[in-house]
């Protein structure tokens, strides 16, 4: 994965040092370079000549747009000096989109991107719909962690699970994370029994001899969901195994601007406790 795209925020809320840190300690574990994303809010607003004259409302607007900006060239500037000094610097995109199309603007960026880095959980209002653009609308594998809480693996990927239910979007998360699976420790190959009908016993074993062909050393393992909800079972295999990374496809369909997302998927993406690499 040489050419990782890291999104950054900078309004609302700019992303926080320990998301850049990590975000470049993991690109130097994988041997990629990152280049970082940001995109400032064109903030428009309807013409009203009370609510100018009143509050100042077209003055607000430009205010805040311009806090914005500089609030990403900021995160940017942070960014390039701690990419730099980590060796991964690749370039830095600052970008302007109407504050609901933000998403859009990054998972058209990632479309040409090895893989594209999301910062996501508590405390980042609008995260989410950025996860789910990208994951759903880029076509690339996209790694979501929550800083502080569910760090990026920094001394390399010792242990990698990979969820298997014998999918297409299971296949592609496989296909996707390949570079990283051959990098790490130990893969698991993980099927959750009772879950889903076609997710049936010993399906894993194909998964393993196919990462074997590519030198990875993997094995196959199956949990029984025992009633209950596969992202609860998913967070506890992890935890028992000491993941530092979990690859699953990403179910969900769109409408209009919402998404229908899968079960695993909803869980994964708005509590994710290991770091995530989804594919769609």
């Amino acid at each position: 994965m040489q050419d990782i795209l890291f999104q950054i925020s900078g309004y609302p809320e700019p992303t926080p040092p320990t998301a850049i840190e990590q975000a470049v300690r993991f690109a130097a574990v994988v041997g990629g370079k990152l280049t970082a994303l940001a995109v400032h809010a064109d903030i428009r607003v309807p013409d009203n000549a009370l609510a100018n004259y009143l509050i100042g409302l077209n003055r607000l607007a430009v205010e805040e747009e311009a806090r914005s900006r500089q609030a990403c060239e900021q995160v940017l500037s942070d960014f390039a000096a701690a990419a730099s000094a980590g060796g991964v610097l690749g370039d830095t995109l600052l970008k302007k989109a109407e504050l609901f199309a933000i998403e859009d603007v990054v998972a058209v960026h990632a479309r040409t991107r090895d893989l594209c880095i999301v910062p996501v959980g508590s405390g980042f209002e609008g995260q989410r719909a950025i996860a789910e653009a990208v994951i759903f609308g880029s076509g690339r594998p996209v790694l979501l962690f929550r800083p502080g809480e569910t760090g990026l693996a920094t001394d390399g990927l010792k242990t990698v699970v990979l969820a298997w239910d014998g999918s297409r979007t299971s296949a592609r998360a496989m296909a996707d994370a390949l570079p990283l699976l051959k990098a790490a420790g130990q893969v698991r190959v993980l099927t959750v029994l009772g879950e889903k009908p076609e997710a049936r016993r010993g399906m894993g074993a194909d998964a393993v001899r196919h990462l074997q062909t590519h030198g990875v050393a993997a094995v196959a393992d199956e949990v029984n969901a025992d009633n209950r909800p596969i992202g609860t079972v998913l967070d506890a295999y992890n935890a028992a195994n000491g993941a530092d990374l979990l690859v699953m496809g990403a179910y969900g369909r769109s409408r209009i601007r919402e998404f229908v997302l899968g079960g695993a998927t909803r869980h994964m993406i708005d509590d994710p406790k290991t770091p995530l690499l989804m594919s769609h």
